[in-house]
């Protein structure tokens, strides 16, 4: 239950925000907005702006006409509000919680009639910068809720730093001080016989000698031992030159020190830049062949990875939150027909041509941009069915 309910909540919150920003987006340039909707159809529950106030409905299963049982409009009812004129929008809640959408009037026309004179409220015949606008808005506003939440994490957390305690937090698998039975909580007091009393000290002492047997002194339990290991080499990128360390396996705890709300900011920027990072990494590692395309994973990992990180606590479940806001905005930004990136790349391509695309051209090109979708959305669902019977 834990799963489905971070899942719900992540997914919703990320595509509200992305939907809202391509609405307000659209409102800000005069384009009326026939539909927002929080899901995918069908609809549950409506609210319609109307003239002279709002009109609810509620959708459920029902007997039609024809005595078969159907899913349709079970009740309505009007709240007056005298004077108001009425958007028409319509706004959707509805029962398929795995996305949602804005339909914006002057969309692209299905009737392939390329005669067509768009009326002053449609997306279509506001100037091309109007429709980068309003196509780049819900992009802009994931980037800005991973930001928010970043900033917010480190103001409620502060910024990590390790402790200057000697005391061994964590050990590192294959390495030497694992392997000589050391354990977390002990603190470390000498080596070589040279007194250690900080983690900096330790650091340094070890880092300066790779590949060379030492004898370790440390403390558990008030009780003193020894143990004589060989520490282990890393090579590491030291102002800006390689250079080959001395190591042993051993971390030392995190402590959060508290910071201000400006820099929490900073912070934030960083880790959304970071986030940005990890998308370009991995699909670095795609291109050289360093991770696999079965490696990609879709709604039943996204669910599952929401999961864990509720069960690890809210800030955490907030920080995956984030980290799936860069994501989708990094792939709905991408130059593909049937995303945002894709009506914007459109734009951009006549206006650098001079000419507009036709319609049936549009469509076509849309056509081809949903099959690449509908590939990827195949290929990440059968990673996710495979990964999950396989695990």
């Amino acid at each position: 239950m834990t799963t489905i309910g971070a899942f719900i909540i992540v997914l919703g919150v990320i595509v509200m925000v992305h939907e809202l920003g391509h609405f307000f987006a659209a409102r800000s340039v005069g384009v009326r907005v026939v539909r927002f909707s929080i899901g995918f159809p069908p609809r549950f529950i409506t609210i319609t702006s109307v003239p002279g106030g709002f009109e609810f409905r509620l959708f459920f299963y029902r007997k039609d006409q024809k005595g078969k049982i159907a899913w349709g409009q079970v009740k309505s009812w009007l709240i007056n509000k005298p004077g108001q004129e009425g958007s028409g929008t319509e706004y959707c809640l509805a029962i398929i919680p795995l996305g949602g959408y804005v339909k914006m009037a002057g969309m692209i026309d299905e009737s392939l009639d390329g005669t067509i004179e768009y009326k002053p409220d449609e997306l279509m015949s506001k100037p091309v910068w109007a429709q980068i606008w309003v196509m780049s808005a819900g992009v802009i506003m994931n980037i800005l809720l991973a930001f928010i939440i970043f900033t917010g994490v480190a103001w409620n957390h502060g910024t990590p730093v390790a402790s200057n305690e000697p005391v061994i937090h964590t050990l590192v698998d294959n390495m030497p001080a694992k392997a000589e039975g050391l354990l977390p909580g002990d603190r470390i007091v000498s080596i070589n016989k040279v007194p250690i009393s900080t983690w900096n000290e330790l650091s340094q002492t070890i880092h300066a000698i790779p590949n060379t047997p030492i004898t370790l002194a440390f403390q558990r339990d008030d009780i003193e031992y020894q143990k004589s290991l060989t520490t282990n080499f890393q090579i590491q990128h030291v102002d800006g030159r390689l250079d080959t360390l001395g190591a042993i396996g051993i971390r030392p705890k995190i402590i959060f020190q508290p910071i201000g709300f400006f820099e929490a900011t900073q912070m934030g920027v960083v880790s959304t830049i970071r986030g940005f990072g990890l998308i370009v990494l991995s699909i670095k590692m795609l291109v050289s062949g360093e991770a696999s395309v079965s490696d990609l994973g879709g709604p039943i990992l996204i669910a599952q990875l929401a999961g864990e990180w509720a069960r690890a606590g809210w800030m955490s479940l907030l920080t995956f939150m984030a980290l799936i806001s860069c994501n989708l905005a990094f792939i709905n930004f991408l130059p593909i027909p049937g995303l945002d990136g894709g009506h914007v790349f459109i734009l951009l391509a006549e206006s650098l041509l001079r000419r507009k695309f036709t319609i049936k051209t549009r469509m076509v090109i849309q056509q081809i941009g949903m099959a690449l979708l509908l590939l990827l959305m195949v290929t990440v669902m059968i990673n996710d069915i495979v990964r999950l019977f396989t695990n």
